[in-house]
């Protein structure tokens, strides 16, 4: 059973000009998407650059402004809800930024970056909170002696740790995590991905996997949702997107994760100037005239796609 509810969610920015700078349009950012999170699942969330996917995880958290659509956590509305720093949303909902060297204080040592949140969240002890400092940072497998340095000691992909143990802090049911590895070395990559995942088991925490990388996403998620323009094009199960994808938009990303063989590559390179002249010929009957996706219809029971203009003259 789910925990947390989107609806219909919607980021729209206002476009001003003339004289008197009034607002003639409105960007919209994301424009009306439905998602549900339960506990232990880890959700994607896919697109390239700009698509909106990041305006989504920071509305969620309460760092984007809601146009429109609506926000339920443990049956509760928290749309328009002020979250407060002591709210058990704010301590239950988490966040991993994609640049970790700026989410973190440069001016604080890495004790008092973690201690935040408990500080905010939990009643403990200093002996306590030192005990549960220790703990984190043995929990991302960084040493004890971490939390008396600063963010400039570290390399990035400690610091990716240092987020981590700071996100989990609170013991959170869901994690959101905008592009986390994205500025890392592949190398460095697979070790915080494969932590992550280590984390979830563990913990029972549900992740919001925020990527352009599909690869990633496939390795990490459970349900993804594909997103151009603000809104979903198709949303599904792991199986569905990789093995059965039907939306043009959802197989020309997957046309474009690279193989590791020589045979995969010439394969893959195949696929994709297929789907490519595809996309271009039919490209109109899977947007409106306003480049905007259509709604979703099912597929099956857990596979969703924006329906076509053929489809829609159908129904």
């Amino acid at each position: 059973m789910s925990f947390m509810q989107i609806n219909d969610l919607k980021v729209h920015y206002p476009i001003r000009g003339g004289f008197f700078n009034r607002v003639i349009d409105q960007v919209h950012a994301v424009d009306g998407i439905t998602m549900e999170f339960e506990r232990g699942k880890a959700y994607g969330l896919v697109g390239e650059s700009g698509c909106g996917k990041s305006t989504t995880g920071k509305a969620i958290i309460g760092l984007e402004k809601i146009s429109g659509g609506s926000i339920f956590y443990e049956g509760e509305n928290v749309t328009n809800k002020r979250r407060s720093r002591k709210s058990a949303f704010s301590r239950d909902v988490q966040m991993i930024f994609q640049d970790a060297h700026s989410s973190l204080n440069p001016r604080k040592r890495v004790k008092d970056i973690i201690a935040e949140p408990i500080r905010n969240f939990l009643k403990l002890s200093p002996q306590e909170e030192e005990r549960k400092i220790s703990e984190l940072l043995d929990i991302v497998g960084m040493p004890d002696d971490a939390k008396f340095k600063y963010p400039h000691e570290f390399s990035g992909g400690q610091k990716q740790r240092l987020g981590i143990a700071r996100a989990i802090a609170t013991n959170p049911k869901l994690i959101i995590a905008d592009e986390p590895v994205s500025a890392l070395d592949l190398s460095v990559q697979a070790q915080v991905l494969n932590f992550m995942k280590d984390i979830q088991n563990e913990f029972g925490i549900s992740y919001l996997f925020i990527s352009h990388d599909l690869g990633v996403v496939k390795h990490m998620c459970d349900h993804i949702s594909i997103m151009y323009k603000g809104r979903f094009v198709e949303s599904g199960t792991k199986g569905d997107i990789y093995h059965n994808p039907q939306h043009i938009y959802t197989k020309r990303l997957l046309s474009a994760i690279p193989e590791v063989t020589p045979v995969g590559r010439e394969q893959r390179k195949r696929e994709r100037i297929q789907v490519e002249q595809h996309y271009q010929v039919e490209h109109k009957n899977y947007f409106d005239e306003n480049e905007r996706v259509f709604d979703l219809v099912p597929v099956s029971s857990t596979h969703f796609v924006a329906a076509t203009s053929q489809v829609k003259e159908v129904m």
